[in-house]
């Protein structure tokens, strides 16, 4: 049987090779060039300039700075954040920035580079300019050990924390705080439009029925202890349970919840964890590290024997070795840009969209 692919409006990519660190060394001359002429520059009068390490928090950030701000993203939706080389451009960027946000872990290795090079002080870890996105966000999958023999471990917990709907809304509060301090005349704006944001989130995530029942609230604490499913379908409403009115994207994915997939990366936890996806196993052996004849091997075994249907990527991993697994053992690839931008989706919510809707139709094959 030949396994099929749906590639969602992202470009597939070579996988690339682990020379996070090598990329920074060799950037690091270019960019001292570039220092020598950078000084801090006082606020923008009108609009503020914001750059983001990802292009989720540069949709996110537009969410709640609306035509106040310009919003930039270092790093691309089909590009893996992990190797980003930190060109002396970036530097450039950062110079002008009056806020910086970024993860605030070690995803972003060539952050630091970027700012130290940038000779901005107002974007600094600690002032006001700069945002760390993951603050406050319950952190999965954090290693017992701190041992990089594990492959590209982090060691403060996953990072791809907007994978989940739930985050961005705490990336969102973080954004939110950050602009008010910075542009303390647009706080009541910012703080308007965070609501609206949030408000958007709690009903694409759960349908607006359940929300105006429920109370989003409540059905954030349901969602993120993982005991939504089992809530609703214990409660009786209007004659009938409640789980047949869970709309939006939990509603639609029911129909893949408590279903087998292979990821190739670990940058899924948080939507996985949220959506109810069992992931058996990963293309990769340890994270960051490419697949082996013997893995691979073991892998299809698996796929196999566990009647596996899908595998889903990100769009920047090889496709011939997500094609070769998919085509021996009759898997539904789904691959898809990480982040917003470029060829795939405009906004955030288009983003989870063409997730939900690329896992969906797998599962309906």
């Amino acid at each position: 049987m030949k396994g099929n692919r749906i590639v969602l409006r992202g470009t597939l990519l070579a996988a690339p090779s682990l020379v996070a660190l090598s990329l920074v060394a060799l950037s690091l001359a270019a960019l001292s060039l570039v220092a020598l002429s950078l000084a801090a520059r006082p606020l923008a009068a009108e609009t503020l300039e914001i750059v983001t390490t990802l292009p989720a928090y540069q949709a996110i950030a537009r969410e709640i700075a609306g035509e106040r701000a310009h919003v930039q993203a270092i790093s691309r939706g089909d590009e893996d954040a992990h190797f980003v080389k930190p060109k002396p451009s970036f530097a450039l960027m950062l110079r002008r920035a009056d806020v910086f946000i970024t993860t605030g872990l070690d995803l972003e290795l060539w952050a630091p580079v970027l700012i130290d090079k940038a000779g901005n002080r107002s974007i600094r870890v600690g002032q006001t300019g700069y945002v760390s996105a993951s603050e406050g966000v319950p952190l999965l999958d954090i290693p017992e050990v701190a041992d990089r023999s594990g492959g590209d471990v982090h060691l403060y917990g996953n990072p791809h924390i907007f994978t989940s709907p739930l985050n961005a809304k705490l990336v969102a509060a973080n954004i939110a705080r950050a602009l008010s301090a910075v542009d303390p005349g647009g706080a009541a704006w910012y703080q308007q439009r965070l609501e609206a944001f949030n408000s958007r989130v709690d009903e694409s995530l759960f349908g607006e029925e359940l929300v105006e029942l429920l109370g989003a609230e409540t059905l954030d604490s349901l969602a993120r202890n993982g005991r939504l499913v089992s809530f609703l379908e214990g409660q009786e409403y209007e004659g009938g349970p409640l789980i047949e009115r869970l709309g939006g994207w939990l509603g639609k994915g029911l129909a893949f919840r408590d279903r087998k997939i292979v990821a190739y990366h670990k940058n899924w936890i948080y939507f996985t964890d949220l959506f109810g996806l069992d992931v058996i196993d990963y293309v990769e052996p340890k994270p960051g590290i490419p697949p082996s004849a013997r893995h691979v091997h073991r892998l299809i075994g698996r796929i196999e024997d566990e009647k596996v249907k899908v595998i889903f990527a990100a769009s920047y991993f090889s496709v011939r070795q997500i094609e070769s697994i998919a085509d021996r053992t009759g898997c539904v690839a789904v691959v898809v840009p990480l982040g917003p931008g470029g060829e795939g989706p405009v906004d955030y919510f288009g983003l989870i969209d063409l997730w939900v809707d690329g896992l969906a139709a797998a599962f309906s094959e």
